[in-house]
């Protein structure tokens, strides 16, 4: 992550103990999905390094056999102070593949340094790839940077979701917002490098509370699902998923087109995650109806 994004130059101090990237902290991941000589993905290329755990593929989706599942996992508990991720995932020319992790990214609380991760994304053409993870859960004092990098083809298609609580709200006396900083960017481009989008936010809750109208304004999770597809997915989905309030449910959601002509993007509001991933997930089965023919799997009752 070069240059350090200014928000987060106030928290890079030396801390007592591992220093920031260290042996045991600094997590790597790369994926790399193509089809084999039967038309089925496989995970062709897998390299790993602790504390980021990948054991194998899954093809236990009865509706897209051919589709490997993989979750990713974590030896070392929450992220703290001084952890650098990097994950790098990929899919072949026709390649599809689910992708999720084993449970919440948790975010300890930090009194030196942060926490950051980078990944990247390439689709090749006519790939396929859905990247649905475990919601990201800060505590008390989180300091926490992401940066995003997506390249695709113009006919691949990828379902890129994330999904941040506003904190551990029914811990002790709650932690609504009570953490330092969240930075998260997300960028696209095609092969050629040209640029598709870039979106960032930067929360700091104790200059500027998100809990206002505008922002979160009474809820506490927050999700967003980009779509990056070809035109005719991309208004298929924008015409039949419209916004909505329910107040009784506590969510609120609603779609808008991505610029360049490159997708969309869902954003959904809430009181309660378990509604918020639901809704989400709604939305995955509808793009894989849209652009495969066939609906996203029944989650796992215990997840």
């Amino acid at each position: 992550m070069n240059p350090t994004p200014r928000e987060l130059r106030p928290y890079l101090k030396s801390r007592p103990g591992a220093a920031a990237g260290s042996h045991g902290k600094r997590g790597y991941l790369r994926m790399g999905f193509e089809l084999d000589d039967r038309g089925r993905s496989i995970l062709r290329d897998l390299e790993r390094r602790t504390p980021l755990i990948v054991q194998q593929e899954l093809y236990f989706d009865e509706a897209m056999p051919e589709m490997p599942c993989v979750y990713i996992l974590s030896s070392g508990g929450p992220n703290v102070d001084g952890d650098r991720y990097e994950q790098h995932f990929s899919a072949g020319p026709g390649a599809c593949a689910h992708i999720s992790t084993g449970a919440a990214t948790k975010l300890a609380e930090m009194r030196c340094d942060c926490s950051a991760l980078t990944q990247t994304f390439t689709l090749g053409e006519d790939a396929y790839m859905e990247y649905l993870p475990e919601p990201v859960i800060p505590c008390r004092n989180t300091r926490f940077v992401a940066d995003t990098l997506i390249t695709v083809h113009p006919s691949a298609t990828l379902f890129y979701a994330e999904t941040y609580l506003g904190g551990r709200k029914y811990f002790g006396a709650g932690e609504r917002f009570d953490y330092d900083l969240l930075s998260v960017r997300l960028r696209a481009r095609r092969e050629d490098h040209e640029p598709l989008f870039c979106e960032k936010f930067v929360i700091q809750p104790r200059q500027l509370t998100p809990d206002r109208p505008g922002a979160m304004n009474g809820f506490d999770v927050f999700a967003e699902a980009v779509v990056l597809t070809p035109q005719p997915h991309a208004d298929a989905l924008y015409a039949s998923t419209p916004a909505y309030l329910d107040r009784q449910a506590g969510v609120a959601a609603g779609i808008s087109r991505l610029p360049n002509r490159c997708g969309v993007i869902f954003k959904v509001l809430g009181r309660e995650s378990e509604p918020v991933k639901r809704i989400v997930r709604e939305f995955c089965s509808a793009v894989r109806l849209q652009v495969r023919g066939r609906p996203l799997f029944d989650e796992f009752p215990w997840r």
